[in-house]
C-alpha cells in the first residue's frame, strides 16, 4: 500500500512540477523497457473544441510474474480537481489502478491494440473546457512496456487547428511586441553613446548587445510558438531561441557582474576574485542552459526530466546569489576609500549609485523567480500568458532603469562638486546607512 500511495503521490507531484513548462508540440518518442507505474506525457488547456490523438506502434510488454492483462495499461486524461480524489482513491484501496478510476477520462488500454500490428491510432474529442494531463499507467506488476508514441494535441477555432493551450494563444503576439520594443529601446541606446562618445566606456558595447540578443531572442520565441500554435511543429525556431537565449542570459549575468564591480567606468581591470566570479557564473549559465534545453524539448515522459528541473533551479539559484558578491564589495570598497581620499562628494554619489543599483538587482530576482512562479502556480488556465507578460515587463522595466542608471552622459550629475555637497557628503559618509 505504502507502495501504492508513493506512485500517486509522486504523479501529484509531477503534475504541478510541470505546470509552468506546460506543452503543446507535436510529440514523438520511443519508450524502452519502461517499468514506471505513471508516465506523464503532457498538460494541455482546453477550450470546448479541443481534440486529443494518440497513435502508440510496436507496442510490447513482459512481466517477470505471468502474462500481464492488457487491459492493465491504457492511456488517460485527468484533470487537476479530479487528481486530488484519485489519489484520496489510492489511500483508501492497496490494489487501486487508476485506469479503474471514474474520475478519469479513459482513452483506450492495450486491450483495444490492433492486431498483428500491435498498434492503435484514434482521435478523441474534448469537449469540457479545462486543463488535462495526458498520461499513461501501467497497472500489472513487476512489468515492462516498449512503444512508440505520437501525441498530437490542440483546440480547434473556426475550423483551424490551434496547438498552443487555451492560456498561450497570446504568446506569439507578446513576444513580438516587446521584441519590437526592445529594438526601439537599442536604436535609443545607440543613439545615447553615439551622442556622448567621450564618455563611453566598453560596458556600455556589452549593454548594447545585451538589448540585441534579448530583442533577437524575443523574437525567436514569437517565432517559434507562432509556429507552434499553427502546425505543432517549431520548424528550426526552437533552435535559435535556445542559442539567443544562451547568449542573453549569459551577457546580463556578465553586464550585472562587471557594473557591480565598477569595470571600466570605475577601473579598467578585475580583481582576481571577482573574475573567479565570472568563471563561476558562466560555465553555470552554460549548464543551466542545458538543462533548459532538455526540460523544453523533451518533457516529464523521461525519467530523468525532474532531475533537469532540480539542476536548473540549483544552478539559477547559485548564480542569483553569486552576481550579488561583487556589488556588495564595491560598495563597501568604497566605503572604506571614502575614509582616506578627501573625494566625500564623489564617494557618496557613487555608493549612492551602487547602493540603488543593488536594490534594484535584489527586486529583479525576487520578482522573476518568485513572483512570476506564484502567478503561474495560482492563475487559472486560460491566463497563463499573464505570468509571461508579468515577466517580460518586470525585465524591460530592469533594463531600462539599469541603462539610465549607467548611461554614457558627460559632466555626470553624480560627479559635479562644489564645498557645500562635499561638506554634506562628508556628513554622510560617516552615517551607517550604506552598510549592508
Amino acid at each position: 500500500m505504502e507502495d501504492n500511495r508513493s506512485r500517486y503521490s509522486l504523479l501529484l507531484f509531477l503534475s504541478l512540477l510541470l505546470l509552468p513548462f506546460a506543452s503543446a508540440e507535436i510529440k514523438k518518442l520511443k519508450i524502452t523497457a519502461d517499468s514506471r507505474a505513471m508516465i506523464l506525457f503532457e498538460k494541455f488547456g482546453f477550450t470546448h473544441t479541443g481534440h486529443v490523438t494518440v497513435s502508440v506502434t510496436d507496442v510490447s510488454y513482459s512481466s517477470s510474474l505471468s502474462q500481464p492483462d492488457p487491459s492493465r495499461f491504457g492511456f488517460f486524461l485527468l484533470s487537476e480537481e479530479a487528481l486530488i480524489r484519485v489519489l484520496l482513491e489510492a489511500e483508501e484501496n492497496p490494489n487501486f489502478c487508476v485506469l479503474d478510476s471514474h474520475y478519469i477520462n479513459l482513452l483506450f488500454t492495450f486491450k483495444d491494440l490492433s492486431l498483428p500490428q500491435r498498434s492503435y491510432d484514434h482521435s478523441y474529442p474534448v469537449t469540457a473546457p479545462n486543463e488535462y494531463s495526458l498520461y499513461f499507467s501501467n497497472c500489472a506488476p513487476e512489468s515492462q512496456v516498449t512503444m512508440s508514441v505520437r501525441t498530437e494535441i490542440y483546440n480547434t477555432d473556426n475550423g483551424v487547428n490551434d496547438y498552443l493551450p487555451a492560456g498561450q494563444t497570446q504568446l506569439p503576439m507578446l513576444y513580438f511586441l516587446f521584441s519590437l520594443a526592445y529594438f526601439a529601446f537599442l536604436g535609443l541606446w545607440i543613439y545615447v553613446c553615439y551622442s556622448n562618445k567621450l564618455s563611453l566606456h566598453r560596458i556600455h558595447l556589452l549593454m548594447a548587445g545585451l538589448l540585441l540578443t534579448k530583442a533577437l531572442n524575443l523574437i525567436c520565441a514569437a517565432e517559434d510558438k507562432h509556429y507552434v500554435k499553427i502546425t505543432g511543429t517549431p520548424h528550426g525556431w526552437d533552435v535559435l531561441f535556445y542559442i539567443f537565449q544562451f547568449l542573453r542570459v549569459v551577457l546580463l549575468f556578465t553586464v550585472i557582474v562587471l557594473i557591480g564591480t565598477g569595470w571600466s567606468f570605475l577601473k579598467p581591470f578585475l580583481q582576481e576574485r571577482e573574475k573567479k566570479v565570472l568563471m563561476i557564473v558562466i560555465p553555470l549559465q552554460v549548464l543551466a542552459n542545458l538543462a533548459s534545453v532538455v526540460i523544453g524539448e523533451t518533457g516529464p515522459f523521461i525519467k530523468d526530466w525532474v532531475t533537469w528541473n532540480q539542476v536548473f533551479l540549483l544552478v539559477d539559484i547559485v548564480c542569483c546569489f553569486a552576481i550579488i558578491f561583487p556589488i556588495v564589495w564595491s560598495i563597501r570598497s568604497l566605503r572604506e576609500t571614502s575614509k582616506t581620499d578627501g573625494k566625500a562628494a564623489k564617494n557618496l554619489a557613487k555608493l549612492t549609485l551602487f547602493r540603488q543599483f543593488y536594490i534594484v538587482v535584489i527586486g529583479y530576482l525576487y520578482f522573476t523567480r518568485i513572483v512570476v512562479f506564484a502567478l503561474r502556480t495560482i492563475s487559472a488556465y486560460k491566463y497563463q500568458w499573464v505570468s509571461s507578460a508579468a515577466e517580460e515587463t518586470a525585465s524591460l522595466a530592469f533594463y531600462l532603469v539599469i541603462f539610465y542608471m549607467f548611461q554614457p552622459i558627460e559632466k555626470n550629475e553624480y560627479f559635479v562638486l562644489d564645498e557645500e555637497e562635499e561638506e554634506a557628503a562628508e556628513a554622510a559618509l560617516r552615517d551607517e546607512e550604506f552598510e549592508l
